[in-house]
């Protein structure tokens, strides 16, 4: 059942905050990684990453994830997200530019030849949010 993200909390994920994602690998550890982060209403959380890397490979197999921002200006206010991925090859290219505009003010200058990406949308399953101050 999808969980709502806090109004206060949404602003994190609007700010240019990295997020860290972590995905689980075959063996149970977890992995891991700074991400670029938006979200799509009030319940999902949206990143993007290049097919085949481990946390993609690790949403394929298994879709449990969780999410953590923290504000730039503010380690102690945070908000983490527990959820489920899906993943969306449609739109996935144009996506890391709208993602790069937002962090880097420019459209996604990484790109490699034959690369392909995939959005990751996270439903919100449990939410823990600790507020600036």
């Amino acid at each position: 059942m999808p969980s709502t993200i806090p109004p206060d909390a949404l602003a994190l994920f609007d700010g240019v905050n990295f997020a860290h994602v972590a995905t689980l690998m075959p063996d149970g550890n977890p992995q891991v990684s700074p991400v670029w982060v938006e979200r799509d209403g009030d319940d999902t959380v949206v990143i993007n990453t290049v097919k085949g890397r481990v946390k993609h490979r690790n949403l394929e197999r298994d879709p449990r994830v969780a999410v953590s921002v923290h504000a730039q200006g503010d380690a102690y206010s945070y908000v983490q997200v527990r959820g489920t991925a899906e993943l969306v090859d449609e739109g996935a290219r144009d996506h890391i530019d709208v993602l790069s505009r937002k962090y880097l003010g420019k459209d996604y200058p990484s790109s490699q030849p034959g690369e392909e990406r995939v959005i990751v949308r996270i439903t919100a399953e449990s939410v823990d949010f600790r507020p600036p101050g």
